[in-house]
């Protein structure tokens, strides 16, 4: 016998949709009509899968394609919006580049929400969430997530931590030392965030500030000394693979 093609195509193009989704006709405009259209080369009767951030992920098929807009019909629900591991990424904004990678791995490590947080030697103090948020975006569409972090607006270090919520432990990566990285966060479950600073590292005055605060553990990760957004990416790593949903 010949197998049934698989449905929806492995080859099926995945989108972000801002407004809720359900059943029944939709139309889409502007990026995501050209992408579909022009890119994708989408025809009438192809699928097309679609999530937004509230309801899930979707499944809906091109019923006619113009050339400024798309009509599909929503036909059913695929996947629920994900459970999403209670874990913020608290870190200073790095050179355009950097930045963006460490948003998106961010995003496929399962971050809940990124706080960019301005240093002392912090090289860019005036991050541009939108262009992080759309690499957010991106990277979701490409790695099959149905939520998408929060990005918050920056924050100078000290304001952060005098604001800082009571409930949730906050594991900064102390490059003069701190407890192995998996030892400190399986001693410390619950709501968490990590902490990483800039290039530069954190200066004495700042190291100081941070261990005032109640919720704040020192942790270290490694002998190697690594970049800021790697340094990013392996803590959010340890966390996800001793609290988070790698388990």
């Amino acid at each position: 016998m010949i197998a049934t093609p698989a449905w929806p195509p492995q080859s099926t193009p995945r989108l972000y949709v801002a407004s809720p989704l359900a059943a029944g006709p939709l139309r889409l405009e502007g990026g995501a009509a050209h992408y579909l259209a022009t890119v994708m080369r989408t025809k009438p009767g192809d699928p097309v899968k679609l999530f937004d951030d509230l309801t899930g992920e979707w499944l809906a098929v091109a019923t006619s394609v113009g050339k400024r807009d798309l009509q599909l019909d929503v036909t059913e629900r695929l996947r629920v919006r994900e459970i999403v591991p209670d874990l913020w990424l608290c870190a200073a904004p790095l050179k355009k580049g950097r930045v963006d990678w460490m948003a998106e791995k961010a995003c496929e490590l399962g971050v809940a929400r990124m706080v960019p947080v301005v240093t002392r030697r912090t090289v860019v103090d005036k991050p541009n969430t939108d262009r992080l948020r759309a690499h957010m975006i991106e990277a979701a569409e490409q790695c099959g997530r149905t939520a998408l972090p929060e990005v918050a607006d920056a924050v100078k270090l000290p304001a952060l931590l005098r604001n800082w919520p009571s409930g949730r432990t906050l594991f900064f990566a102390d490059e003069t030392g701190g407890l192995p990285a998996a030892d400190a966060m399986r001693a410390h479950p619950g709501p968490a965030a990590i902490l990483i600073g800039p290039e530069g590292g954190f200066d004495a005055d700042e190291r100081d500030a941070i261990r005032a605060c109640a919720q704040a553990i020192g942790i270290g990760l490694g002998p190697r000394i690594l970049r800021a957004d790697t340094a990013a990416a392996a803590a959010v790593s340890v966390w996800m693979a001793t609290l988070g949903d790698w388990r």
